[in-house]
C-alpha cells in the first residue's frame, strides 16, 4: 500500500509531470539517451505556435522546490469514520468531508476526480501578518537528495533547506505554499471548470500572477470585487478597506460557459405590454447605433413603407428587415426600437463588482444564529459562495473546496439544492486541516478542539435546519468523513525493510494500526472508485473478500479457519461457476498472505487462463 509510494518519492524531480507530458506527446523530440530536442520541438510547433526568446514568468524562491512537492505522490491513508459514515444520513451521501492537509488531500482525490470536478472555491490564508499565516514543511529531504532532484548544488539545496525548515510568512513563503495546491488543483476541474480564489490586497498581485502562470494567462475570467464591510472606518489610517477580491480562472475558457443571474424583480417590472403582444411583456431597445457602438450605415425601409433616413443602425439590414416582418419593431418619431421580451431574456450576465451580495457582518450572523456564538472568525456568508455556485455549477456538479474553513461552501450547497426541491443535487468534496482553535478563541471556548470540528458541526447544525425549514425535501444532507494519516515511524521502518519472502508476522501490526476499513478506502479511491462508494462482500467459505466494479479485494490474513487452499479453492469455484463473477484484477494486502500462498494463488489464476479462458491478474500490494 505504501512500499511502493516510498519507494517511487525517491525518484521524483520536480519536472517529471511536464516532461511525461511531452514524451506523450512529443515522443519524437528525444532522443534514445532521453534528452530533449528543442530545436526538434520548436520545428513541430513552429507553424501553430509563435515561437519567441523572450518571455516574462512568475520566480520566486523555492518555485522548484514547490513543483517538486506537486509531484511527490502522498504516503498517507485514507481512515473513514466508519460510525459516523454508517448512519442513515450519511451511507448514502455523495458528499465528502476529508479532515487533513489539503496538499496530501488533492493527490488522494486526483486518483479518482480527475477532471470531473465543475467548480472550486478557495478561501486560502490571506498572509496578512495576523491571520496566522506560516509556511511549515514537513517533507524531510537531505541536502544531497533535494540537489539531485531539483538539479542544484549541495550549498543550494542546504539554503533552501534552511528556509523552508525555520517557517516563514514571507511572499515566497506564500507562494511556495500556494503553488503545488493550485496546480493539483487545475488537475481536478473538467474541461468546462472553473476556480474562484477569495484573497485581499496583500497578495492579490502575486496570486494573479501565479495563476497566469499556472492556468495560463489566456484562461484568466475576472478579478471579482467583492464590497464585504458594511460601514465605513474612520479610524484607518488612509483608505477604509471595504472590499476583498475573487480571481477566476477557466480550465480551458473556450469550454466555459458563464451561467446567467436571475432577473431581479426590479428589472422585471421595466418589462411591459402596452400592445398586448401575444409574445408577452417586452423593454424596447435602441436600433440605432452611438458613435461609440460601431454600426452599420444604410437606408432603412419597412414593410408598410415607411422610411427612416440613412444613419449608423446596430443590426445589418437584414436582421433589421426580419425583425419588421416578425413584428419585432416600435416606431417612436424618427426613432426604431426593438423588442426583447422577458421570456427570451436568460437573465443578467455577472458584473466583477459585487456591492449588495450580503458582507462579512452577515457571514458572522450566519454562524452566530446556528452556534449561539461567533466560533469562526474569518466565515464568508452563504450568499457570496452562493453566486459563484449559481454561475458556475450546473444541477448536478461536483464542487470542491479544500481550504473549507467553517464550510460555507457546504451550506451554500444544501441550500441550493433544498430550494430545487430535488430537482438539484451538486454534491462537495471538503478538505479542512484539522488546526488546533486558538486558546482564547470563542470556538475554543464552546469546546471545539479543531477548526475542522467546527466545520463539520456547521454541516450537522445547516442540514437539520434546511430539513426543519423544508419538510418536503428529501435530498443528500449528509457526508461522509475521512481523515488522512501516516504511518508511525515504526510502521514506516518495517515497510521499507519487509521482505515479501518472509513471515507474515512480521508487519502484522499494519492492519492493527490502520484496520481494514482504512486499506480499502485507500485502494477503492486509488483504483477510480472514489471515497462514497461502498464495496460488496464476497464470502470465500467463510473468508471475507472485497468486490468492487472489476476490483476484487483480499485484505484479512489467512488463519487456521480460513487456509490458502480453502480460501482459493473458493475463489477459483465462483469463477468457474458464477456468471457475474468476473473481476479481472485481484488485489492482495501482500502483508496478510504468505509467499507459498500468493505464488499457489498466481499458479492457479494461469491455469484458468487456459483451461477456462479466464483473466484475472493477481495485484499484490504492500
Amino acid at each position: 500500500m505504501l512500499k511502493e509510494t516510498l519507494k517511487a518519492n525517491e525518484t521524483v524531480r520536480a519536472n517529471d509531470a511536464e516532461l511525461l507530458a511531452l514524451r506523450e506527446h512529443f515522443a519524437g523530440c528525444f532522443t534514445k539517451e532521453g534528452a530533449f530536442d528543442l530545436k526538434a520541438f520548436e520545428n513541430r510547433i513552429r507553424d501553430l505556435v509563435a515561437v519567441t526568446e523572450e518571455g516574462y514568468q512568475l520566480d520566486f524562491l523555492g518555485k522548484n522546490y514547490a513543483r517538486l512537492l506537486a509531484n511527490e505522490e502522498t504516503e498517507t491513508v485514507i481512515v473513514p469514520d466508519e460510525a459516523h459514515n454508517a448512519k442513515p444520513e450519511n451511507a448514502k451521501s455523495q458528499n465528502v468531508y476529508i479532515s487533513g492537509d489539503n496538499l496530501d488531500a488533492l493527490k488522494h482525490l486526483l486518483k479518482s476526480y480527475e477532471r470531473e470536478v465543475k467548480c472550486i472555491y478557495i478561501d486560502p490564508p490571506y498572509n496578512t501578518g495576523s491571520d496566522g499565516f506560516v509556511y511549515n514543511d514537513n517533507f524531510k529531504f537531505k541536502p544531497e537528495e533535494l540537489a539531485r532532484k531539483l538539479s542544484i548544488t549541495d550549498e543550494e539545496a542546504k539554503k533552501l533547506l534552511d528556509f523552508v525548515g525555520r517557517g516563514s510568512a514571507s511572499h515566497s513563503a506564500w507562494l511556495m505554499f500556494m503553488y503545488p495546491r493550485l496546480q493539483l488543483a487545475k488537475s481536478l476541474l473538467r474541461d468546462d471548470g472553473v476556480i474562484f480564489i477569495s484573497i485581499d490586497d496583500n497578495e492579490q498581485a502575486n496570486l494573479k500572477l501565479l495563476c497566469d502562470d499556472i492556468f495560463g494567462e489566456q484562461n484568466f475570467l475576472a478579478n471579482i470585487i467583492w464590497k464585504r464591510k458594511r460601514g465605513r472606518d474612520n479610524s484607518a489610517r488612509w483608505f477604509s478597506k471595504a472590499h476583498e477580491y475573487a480571481l477566476v480562472y477557466a480550465r480551458h475558457v473556450d469550454s466555459f460557459d458563464t451561467h446567467f443571474l436571475e432577473l431581479d424583480e426590479e428589472t422585471k417590472k421595466a418589462y411591459k405590454n402596452s400592445d398586448n403582444d401575444p409574445r408577452g411583456p417586452h423593454r424596447d431597445l435602441a436600433c440605432w447605433a452611438r458613435g461609440t457602438q460601431g454600426g452599420v450605415r444604410y437606408e432603412f425601409i419597412t414593410k408598410d413603407g415607411v422610411r427612416f433616413s440613412e444613419r449608423l443602425w446596430l443590426f445589418s439590414k437584414v436582421n433589421m428587415e426580419k425583425m419588421d416582418q416578425d413584428n419585432r419593431l416600435v416606431f417612436h418619431g424618427d426613432n426604431v426600437y426593438r423588442k426583447l421580451f422577458l421570456a427570451e431574456n436568460a437573465g443578467k450576465i455577472p458584473e466583477t463588482l459585487w456591492d449588495s451580495v450580503s458582507n462579512a457582518a452577515n457571514a458572522a450572523d450566519e454562524i452566530k444564529d446556528l452556534f449561539g456564538a461567533i466560533v469562526f472568525d474569518t466565515p464568508k456568508p452563504v450568499p457570496y459562495v452562493t453566486e459563484m455556485l449559481k454561475i458556475a455549477t450546473d444541477a448536478n456538479s461536483l464542487v470542491v473546496d479544500f481550504f473549507s474553513g467553517s464550510a460555507t461552501t457546504a451550506d451554500a450547497i444544501m441550500r441550493m439544492n433544498a430550494k430545487a426541491l430535488g430537482k438539484e443535487n451538486r454534491r462537495y468534496i471538503l478538505v479542512q486541516l484539522p488546526e488546533k482553535c486558538n486558546p482564547d478563541s470563542v470556538g475554543k471556548k464552546e469546546g471545539y478542539e479543531t477548526i475542522d470540528q467546527i466545520g463539520q458541526s456547521r454541516i450537522l447544525k445547516s442540514a437539520a435546519k434546511i430539513k426543519a425549514e423544508n419538510p418536503l425535501f428529501s435530498g443528500d444532507l449528509g457526508f461522509k468523513h475521512f481523515t488522512l494519516a501516516k504511518p508511525s515511524g515504526e510502521v514506516l521502518e518495517k515497510i521499507e525493510d519487509f521482505d515479501p519472502k518472509s513471515s507474515v508476522l512480521a508487519t502484522q501490526n499494519m492492519l492493527d494500526e490502520f484496520g481494514v476499513g482504512t486499506v480499502l478506502a485507500t485502494w477503492l479511491n486509488h483504483d477510480g472508485y472514489g471515497l462514497t462508494k461502498a464495496p460488496e462482500e464476497v464470502d470465500l467459505e467463510g473468508y471475507k473478500a472485497y468486490r468492487c466494479g472489476k476490483h476484487l479485494y483480499l485484505v484479512h490474513p489467512l488463519d487456521l479457519n480460513h487456509p490458502s487452499k480453502k480460501v482459493v479453492k473458493a475463489l477459483l469455484e465462483k469463477y468457474e461457476n458464477e456468471k457475474d463473477f468476473t473481476p479481472d484484477k485481484i488485489v492482495l494486502f501482500g502483508y496478510s498472505f504468505g509467499w507459498k500462498e500468493l505464488e499457489e494463488l498466481d499458479t492457479n489464476l494461469k491455469k484458468l487462463k487456459v483451461t477456462r479462458n479466464i483473466t484475472a491478474d493477481l495485484d499484490i500490494r504492500y
